[in-house]
């Protein structure tokens, strides 16, 4: 059966009052970043027995606690969104709780499960794993948080933060098998094991 569309009224408040806080975020997290996990989100939505409306407005909510910092940006943005009252327009209470709880879950470096299905697509779009976005992302979020650092610093410092979130051993969890992310997440481990490329890419964005 086919889909409902998101609904348009909903498309146009997100896209009017959301989407522009990325605006005002780190290198790494402005539109392109939300608009990315917006996409996927549906994508991976497209094949599951969800609500769309639900998916579409976690995607765009989910790093807009941003604004009280990094550390506990998956907080605020739950609380985010049950305070939103326009919401209400569009969902229960029942699903705004849903849509909060998925939001706080989506941090890949969580201690848990995401407490839903809603919560797994979020946490797994934003996990879109382009080895050379990744590069780029971990490089700007360097230069913009810690600008004194070396250039010899913030390759080692993206080199820490690869290998402790994407390594082997790392803390990444994948919530769907038949995600092309698996097939990514090999290939940025084979670019981490080839130091030579991993550094001329490194040389080149930075």
């Amino acid at each position: 059966m086919q889909k409902e569309e998101v609904k348009q009224d909903l498309r146009e408040y997100v896209e009017q009052t959301i989407i522009p806080q990325y605006d005002h975020f780190d290198k790494a997290h402005q539109r392109d970043h939300v608009e990315m996990v917006i996409c996927q989100s549906l994508e991976i939505a497209e094949r599951l027995d969800v609500d769309l409306n639900m998916v579409y407005a976690i995607a765009a909510y989910h790093d807009t606690g941003l604004c009280e910092g990094r550390e506990h940006h998956h907080e605020v943005s739950a609380r985010i969104i049950l305070h939103d009252e326009h919401l209400l327009r569009w969902f229960t209470p029942e699903q705004i709780q849903t849509m909060a709880e998925a939001a706080e879950d989506h941090r890949a470096s969580a201690g848990h499960a995401p407490r839903s299905i809603y919560g797994r697509i979020v946490a797994e779009a934003d996990r879109f794993i382009d080895p050379e976005t990744i590069v780029r992302r971990t490089i700007q979020f360097g230069i913009d948080h810690y600008p004194t650092l070396s250039r010899e610093q913030h390759y080692q410092r993206m080199l820490e933060h690869l290998h402790e979130k994407y390594g082997r051993n790392g803390y990444l969890q994948l919530w769907f098998p038949d995600s092309p992310n698996a097939q990514r997440l090999e290939q940025l481990r084979q670019l981490m094991d080839d130091t030579p490329r991993l550094q001329q890419l490194f040389n080149h964005l930075f």
